[in-house]
């Protein structure tokens, strides 16, 4: 017997012996009087102190697993879905398998066979929590992780995704070799595409976001920005997003989570579809977040959204390009990448030499020319050859002697008889001088 039951057995006893009332014996066993009467009678008709045990006890429930169930859940584990969590591994076992185990009972068997340890809870530095924004696409947050998402079939890449804060919806996601900025564009991308233009954005301070110059360039100047701004910064100035960019992983929480989350099921996912490349990773990855979302998404506190809706005359490719200035040369050419562009058609626009201009190359690798907030596409053309007129060259001409009478043979003679007639004259006068010093002493 439990304690609980023997605490019965013995407040029973006590109210039988007159030594408690029944609303004493109610209050010391948390019951109300009634339990307590119907206590007393099952204790009197049925066997006394044994008619307080539970009725099931030994029994086996009839909803209990059996032991085949458990063995090929166990089993199922170890050969398809090792490494998902016990929630995710229950949610697989019904989804592929048809078989229905809470992640409780998941979480037993797979203990019971030594294929997983009880996880000690992690103890953190508590922060409070921010709250979430009340409406949808008042802000995103972007970020991107290296990981072995295909395990050994596949080295290591990186994905780049964004969420919305107020509803955890993924809002885009593509893997890309390396972090890069094209990886944040596409995801940018496909969220204003299928969602709309969000007030907000949150990121990290990456050189991808920002400009590491801190002065404006002559360039910069003529064309009138007024700050250093990276591609990615040009970018949502463009969409008039608000950039806004965190100092410490915390302030963009939300995102860090879901890469713990991608992490824990997106492996396993992409196992599953037997992905072993970075391009089927890629074309598989819109129906898994799919299948987050619905998973993970909750309802915003207000419905009315706050996504601006994209202006028809904008077009994405033209936004999220790489950016430069050239000074336009003769015949409307410039100069990029090594390689001498002119413009594919006729422009009405009025361009003059050594006009500054703006150079964009979108994601697709197309070469425009920006002005007057209209993209020219550019062709390439060949640089003319000049004609240099052939010239005989040299040969080196054959050594001389200079004659005897040349003035770099005279002039040391000369130099050196003059030094011979001084230093000669110096000597007489010398002798002259202590001559007559001496004809004086006599």
């Amino acid at each position: 017997m439990t304690k609980t039951e023997l605490k019965k057995v013995l407040v029973v006893e006590k109210i039988l012996e007159g030594h408690m009332t029944n609303r004493e014996g109610a209050t010391a066993l948390g019951l109300t009087e009634r339990q307590v009467i119907r206590l007393k009678k099952k204790y009197q008709t049925e066997g006394g102190a044994q008619s307080l045990v539970h009725g099931n006890r030994g029994r086996k429930p009839k909803h209990a697993l059996t032991e085949e169930v458990k063995e090929k859940a166990a089993e199922l584990y170890t050969v398809k879905y090792h490494g998902s969590n016990n929630c995710h591994f229950a949610e697989l076992l019904e989804e592929h398998e048809m078989l229905k185990i809470s992640y409780s009972s998941v979480r037993r068997i797979l203990l019971a066979q030594g294929l997983k340890q009880a996880k000690q809870r992690r103890r953190s530095k508590a922060y409070q929590p921010r709250q979430r924004k009340a409406q949808a696409g008042m802000l995103w947050q972007i970020d991107a992780t290296p990981y072995a998402w295909l395990e050994d079939r596949a080295p290591a890449f990186a994905l780049h995704a964004a969420i919305d804060d107020a509803t955890g919806t993924v809002i885009g996601a593509v893997f890309r070799p390396t972090e890069c900025y094209e990886g944040y564009s596409r995801v940018m991308q496909q969220g204003i595409r299928k969602y709309g233009v969000p007030l907000g954005l949150y990121s990290d301070r990456h050189t991808i976001f920002r400009s590491p110059n801190e002065k404006l360039s002559v360039d910069q100047e003529l064309a009138g920005e007024t700050r250093p701004l990276s591609n990615f910064g040009k970018a949502m100035a463009d969409l008039r997003i608000e950039h806004i960019k965190a100092i410490t992983p915390q302030a963009k929480g939300r995102v860090e989570r879901l890469w713990r989350t991608f992490q824990d099921r997106l492996v396993i996912e992409l196992r599953l579809l037997a992905v072993t490349s970075l391009d089927e990773a890629n074309a598989a990855l819109p129906k898994l977040i799919e299948k987050h979302n619905r998973k993970f998404a909750v309802k915003p506190r207000d419905s009315e959204s706050a996504y601006l809706p994209l202006e028809h005359e904008v077009h994405l490719e033209h936004i999220f390009t790489k950016r430069e200035y050239r000074q336009l040369g003769s015949g409307n050419t410039i100069s990029y990448n090594n390689t001498i562009y002119t413009l594919a058609k006729p422009s009405t626009l009025r361009l003059s030499a050594k006009m500054t201009v703006e150079v964009r190359e979108t994601l697709d690798g197309e070469i425009l020319l920006w002005v007057q907030e209209q993209a020219l596409k550019l062709k390439a053309t060949e640089r003319p050859e000049r004609e240099v007129a052939s010239k005989e060259k040299a040969g080196s001409a054959s050594p001389r002697k200079p004659a005897s009478s040349h003035p770099w043979r005279t002039t040391g003679t000369q130099n050196q008889s003059k030094l011979t007639t001084t230093k000669r004259s110096f000597q007489d006068a010398m002798y002259s001088q202590h001559n007559g010093y001496f004809e004086a002493s006599f």
